[in-house]
């Protein structure tokens, strides 16, 4: 997650809270600038998927008029983290953060990225509090459409994620953005359903473009570096897409109030009240070939180490680091439920990434036992047995 604060055009901060740095999201410095695709009426008109209510948005105008200082954030994937961008500046949250400065220039924006590489909302809803919630936003954008799985699956880390932004004091403005991998899939299907319950703006890079590119308007290659990732035109394109709908909704007349409550949930409000227990906060009551290394991972090698501990919450995943290299397997348990073999080699080069695998759910309210043991047995192209535990995470705690 990266903070900074463009008013007056000052670096203020620049922060990284999260160790998990992947290969794929670095910015190459002789990236290639693409000539630029900029989206004409009808792309922009085809990228609205959803006006929703702006009420929200209307409150963040309002008070950027009055110079009152604000939060511009956003929080997805590798793409949202600015891979591929040739610069900083140049990734999406950047250019949308700079629009605001531009629209108010007596107001000090500050801009949170809070972009994971190869993460979904899964792993999202867990660290909301820490890395957004925490810097108190005003206007966020949340894309997972790429990294979430297409399915139903994927709808109550997503809702989850929602609820806990919508539900601030503050009352953020949400807008949902759909990126796109190559072949113009994503899970926008599942994802926009969730966006109509709360009736938030939803703007798809997806079917703005898509159709462009299977007409020969432009090439795939125009606005992406790879089969997931925008360049520089890319990252431009989804900006101008968001910063349009800002500026539709800043000349809006339309007035609504804000609910004081959210509706009933749609699939559950499970990822609503969420706790993650980082390694350095976790007291193990067995850790048998586990140790707590510097950069806050607990880490065994040789089969049959054991780790156990206790955690409070009604649904358990387990996270790990998974890249090609000496992993090896877990077998992972809490209480008495069904046993989850995990592996944490990883058959492709790019580089690593951090999993979130649930272990169990529908658990009774209160703690509850983890147990993980490494297993002799691995990939047959791993050289080793190792396992980095980066965290448990919990959900329905406090509900």
């Amino acid at each position: 997650m990266i903070e900074c604060q463009i008013g007056a055009l000052r670096l203020i901060a620049l922060t990284l809270s999260t160790a998990v740095v992947l290969a794929g999201s670095a910015m190459p410095s002789n990236a290639q600038t693409p000539p630029p695709v900029v989206p004409d009426a009808k792309m922009l008109s085809h990228s609205i998927v959803d006006g929703g209510d702006i009420a929200r948005l209307q409150k963040v105008f309002a008070k950027a008029r009055a110079g009152q200082p604000i939060v511009v954030a956003a929080i997805g994937g590798s793409i949202t983290a600015g891979a591929k961008a040739s610069k900083w500046s140049l990734n999406y949250c950047s250019l949308v953060g700079s629009w605001w400065q531009k629209a108010f220039p007596n107001t000090a924006v500050t801009v949170v990225n809070a972009g994971v590489g190869a993460t979904g909302s899964n792993y999202a809803a867990f660290r909301a509090e820490r890395d957004l919630l925490s810097k108190h936003p005003d206007f966020v954008v949340v894309e997972f459409a790429v990294n979430d799985a297409a399915s139903s699956s994927s709808q109550p880390a997503y809702e989850g994620l929602l609820r806990q932004i919508l539900s601030q004091p503050q009352q953020p403005a949400v807008l949902m953005l759909f990126m796109m991998h190559e072949g113009g899939g994503n899970a926008q299907a599942f994802q926009v359903p969730v966006g109509k319950h709360y009736n938030l703006p939803m703007i798809s890079y997806r079917d703005a473009s898509w159709p462009e590119i299977q007409a020969g308007t432009f090439k795939w290659d125009d606005i992406e570096a790879d089969q997931v990732h925008p360049n520089d035109a890319g990252h431009a394109f989804a900006a101008k897409l968001v910063t349009s709908f800002l500026e539709s909704a800043m000349a809006s007349t339309s007035k609504s109030d804000i609910s004081a409550t959210l509706p009933a949930p749609l699939t559950t409000d499970l990822y609503q009240f969420c706790r993650l227990y980082m390694p350095n906060a976790i007291t193990p009551t067995r850790a048998d070939g586990w140790t707590l290394n510097d950069k806050n991972q607990f880490i065994a090698t040789q089969p049959g180490s054991i780790f156990e501990c206790d955690v409070e919450g009604t649904s358990i995943s387990l996270m790990s680091w998974r890249i090609r290299g000496p992993m090896g397997k877990v077998k992972a348990q809490v209480d008495n439920e069904p046993a989850k073999v995990i592996d944490d080699w990883f058959d492709q080069t790019w580089g690593g990434y951090q999993t979130t695998d649930l272990l169990a759910s529908d658990l009774d309210p209160g703690k509850h036992h983890v147990r993980v043991e490494l297993l002799p047995d691995k990939d047959p192209l791993s050289t080793g047995n190792e396992c980095h535990i980066l965290g448990i995470a919990a959900a329905g705690t406090g509900r």
